[in-house]
């Protein structure tokens, strides 16, 4: 079997006889499709065929990427579109488009290049980090509309660029905190050596002039520390305060306010130890926990504005007299009739009033097969029309849509959500307040005993008793556990997975894309008269090439060409090849073009569709969805421990049943929505359960982010990875195999930390109150104390070892 050329601009494969060819630095070069060789065309026309030389990567298919139409390039030079994005100074324009379709630094030099050599463009500048590029030219001589057609003409699509205000709220206290973290970490270990060299411990021998200077050298350093990156804890600490609720921010900053304060008292007396290193310490540790966490919330913020962009920018509304006008979905009203044409998305909730097609509803209820629609059917926003124009009335728009209700949805579940580290909080308040109480009552004491020294103890005590070994405890053995996982693969988001996979006792598994791959192959072809198997295979990609139903995917390019190809929703395509008029579908449909009588088809599991022409039934093609190899070594894991498992879909057909069968799943329930599913899993929860949940799509995401544990798959939809616990990036379901067994580890490793902390601080406490251990005495201990907490948890940097052996699994088609 010869190895197929692979295109000159993408790499994908060039089909058997295409006759696109473009000149490329003096060479012929065959190309894919026509729209590689338009742009390759393009490109060498502008003299910036040296971009091919300079690419790492290949170029991204321009078929690939969003179509943009022409009127509805023409709404982006309306004054009142471009208002939200685009800035005027003086004759020039600025503005910040989104781009797609980049693959390497050279997109970046070619993009540049090309627009610079536009007469109106002023100034183009691309950041390759986060693709936007900044655009200033002069919008009387050049519209933005043209603008973005040019780049479209070099394989790029270009889109406005709007920060959404939320997600940008979050990523500026990101980069303050990240600051602050950068501050406490540079400064302390300056004002450590400063400090450390006036202990009597090392023996310098520094004059009194320089042992003063020192003093005030780590005083200088500190104070950034405790006035900037230590703010965050002033300010909760004094929240907290106001609202009578004590947590660990109080703690907190009376032990960094205390030795900041008795840092002072000995830089200016020179009586006494200084704490510098202390305070620097307890916010280098402190503030990278809160880093860590604070990062694991914005991939939260960002869901809710994602699933909004699943909607169009734009459709087409119909007037009086049937005349269809590009609009913007702003401008759309209820009762107004738009006009969706094959390959657009859906603006809206309406009615179909006329036209017949089929509609993708993966996004939304994860059925991979569009399914049939026609008048008097309702349809939901943000699905795709795959096959016929259809004219709709709008009956729900914003808020009232379905996509909005899972939103919604989204919303709320994320609120019910359990939080570990509100039981943690609760509990260390307690904590905190014996402390401090111990250590009001203890330097009471030592003002009538001996008034020098009980300000010294009592520093010793919230020193000694700081929960910073307590804090770490926890997340840094979720910290090791994270990276080892993410060595085999499985990305967690949130820190309370590990160790919430210790209680889980029921499973909920999606079917299409998590269980199963997600797509149809085809699997077998059966010739049925004189015709072979790759002349058959060639006349059904003829036809499937002129279709975007998710069936044609799987026929791969075709070497012919199919002319007047019809498709009919529900039943197949009918079309010319040469002289030979073919249909492809259903049985029955196909058939009828003969008049012959249905052959009986194979006695095999899957998919089957009839290929025949004018004379008869020409051959049987079979597609199927295939099981994921490991889907079986993960349910026989979930088995061995006893948990229930549910198999909740989308899809409709009775496939769900057939995997439930297969893999030996408890419950199986097809054709759910999003809410139904939610209904299903808070059903669980009233009885008690805790609930890992693992799925992929759109629908999946209210239970996702309402489930105990949750897991996207890496193919998931960016919604869902958002709304995850956890993403499983290598798509390989034994990794979460391996994840049950470190769940179990690291709950014995965050057990043992936490004992060591307590006994830690149980056993300080008394040494301090009487006055046998010193401030600074009682900052090493709780060092080392910390330390030993972090030595352990470095201890599941190890992957987990898998005692039981599994034999090979070979992928296999579902039953019928």
């Amino acid at each position: 079997m010869t190895t197929p050329t692979p295109c000159y601009h993408c790499a994908l494969p060039v089909p058997p006889g295409s006759r696109f060819v473009a000149v490329i630095l003096g060479e012929p070069r065959e190309l894919c499709c026509p729209g590689c060789q338009a742009v390759a065309e393009a490109i060498v026309a502008g003299g910036l065929e040296s971009y091919y030389q300079h690419r790492s990567e290949a170029s991204a298919n321009p078929e690939a990427l969003p179509v943009q139409l022409v009127d509805e390039l023409a709404l982006y030079d309306r004054a009142d579109v471009q208002k939200p994005f685009v800035r005027h100074e003086g004759e020039l324009a600025e503005a910040t488009l989104l781009m797609e379709g980049i693959s390497c630094a050279a997109c970046g030099w070619l993009i540049e290049k090309h627009l610079r050599s536009l007469p109106a463009v002023a100034e183009a500048r691309l950041n390759l980090s986060n693709h936007r590029l900044q655009v200033r030219w002069a919008d009387a001589q050049l519209p933005l509309s043209q603008v973005l057609s040019e780049l479209r003409h070099i394989g790029y699509a270009a889109h406005p660029y709007q920060a959404d205000r939320a997600a940008e709220q979050l990523a500026s206290e990101n980069r303050l905190a990240l600051r602050q973290l950068g501050v406490a970490g540079l400064l302390w270990f300056q004002a450590m050596m400063a400090t450390m060299a006036t202990w009597p411990e090392f023996n310098i021998d520094l004059s009194p002039e320089l042992h003063t200077i020192l003093r005030w050298v780590a005083l200088f350093l500190t104070t950034p520390i405790v006035f900037y990156s230590c703010a965050p804890f002033f300010k909760g600490a004094l929240r907290d305060l106001r609202t009578r609720h004590l947590t660990m921010d109080v703690s907190v900053s009376l032990a960094i306010g205390g030795a900041y304060l008795a840092g002072i008292w000995t830089a200016i007396t020179g009586v006494g130890e200084l704490y510098f290193d202390a305070v620097g310490m307890f916010a280098l540790f402190l503030l990278a926990g809160r880093y860590l966490e604070r990062r694991a919330r914005e991939r939260t913020a960002a869901a809710t504005a994602q699933l909004v962009n699943l909607l169009p920018a734009s459709c087409l509304r119909l007037n009086a007299d049937g005349q269809s006008e590009r609009i913007l979905l702003t401008e759309l009203a209820l009762g107004d009739r738009v006009l969706v044409h094959p390959g657009a998305i859906l603006p809206a909730d309406g009615l179909i009033l006329d036209g017949q097609s089929s509609i993708d509803e993966s996004l939304l209820t994860g059925e991979y097969l569009p399914q049939p629609r026609h008048a008097g059917d309702a349809i939901t926003a943000g699905t795709l029309n795959v096959e016929g124009a259809l004219t709709v009335e709008v009956r729900a728009l914003g808020h009232d849509t379905r996509l909005s209700a899972i939103v919604r949805l989204l919303e709320r579940a994320q609120a019910e959500k359990p939080r570990l580290a509100q039981i943690a909080d609760r509990a260390a308040q307690w904590f905190l307040l014996c402390s401090l109480i111990t250590a009001a009552v203890i330097g009471l004491v030592w003002w009538e005993l001996d008034s020098s020294r009980a300000f010294w103890i009592v520093l010793a005590m919230l020193v000694a008793t700081c929960p910073c070994a307590l804090s770490l405890a926890t997340p840094t053995a979720l910290t090791a556990a994270t990276g080892t996982l993410h060595k085999l693969g499985l990305l967690l988001t949130r820190g309370h997975v590990l160790e919430g996979l210790n209680q889980i006792d029921t499973v909920i598994f999606d079917k299409t894309g998590t269980l199963t791959e997600g797509r149809l192959a085809l699997r077998a072809i059966r010739p049925l008269g004189a015709l072979d198997s790759d002349q058959c295979l060639g006349l059904a990609a003829a036809l499937e090439n002129r279709s975007e139903h998710p069936i044609a995917r799987a026929f791969g390019r075709a070497p012919l060409a199919a002319d007047e190809v019809l498709s009919t929703p529900g039943l197949g395509l009918e079309g010319r090849v040469g002289e030979q008029r073919l249909r492809i579908g259903q049985p029955a449909f196909v058939c009828a073009l003969s008049g012959c009588a249905i052959p009986g088809a194979p006695d095999e599991a899957g998919q089957w569709l009839l290929l025949g022409d004018s004379h008869g039934a020409l051959a049987w093609f079979v597609l199927d969805d295939r099981l994921r190899s490991d889907a079986p070594a993960l349910l026989a894991a979930c088995k061995a421990r006893g948990w229930r498992t549910l198999l909740l879909s989308g899809d409709s057909s009775p496939m769900v049943a057939s995997v439930a069968q297969e893999l030996g799943i408890d419950e199986a329930q097809g054709g759910l929505r999003p809410d139904d599913k939610l209904q299903v899993l808070q059903r669980l929860h009233q009885e008690g359960r805790k609930v890992l949940m693992l799925g992929d799509g759109v629908n999946d995401v209210p239970v996702l982010a309402a489930a105990d544990i949750s897991v996207a798959m890496g193919s998931a939809t960016d919604l869902a990875k958002t709304s995850a616990d956890a993403v499983l990036l290598s798509n390989r379901l034994d990794a979460l195999v391996q994840a049950f067994t470190l769940a179990r580890r690291t709950r014995r490793v965050i057990i043992e930390n936490l004992l060591w902390a307590g006994l830690y601080n149980g056993l300080m406490l008394p040494f301090a109150a009487l006055g046998w251990i010193t401030p600074i005495w009682a900052a090493i201990g709780m060092s080392l104390s910390s330390l030993t907490v972090v030595l352990n948890a470095l201890r599941l940097t190890r992957l987990p070892s898998t005692h039981t052996a599994s034999p090979t699994l070979v992928t296999r088609p579902l039953p019928a």
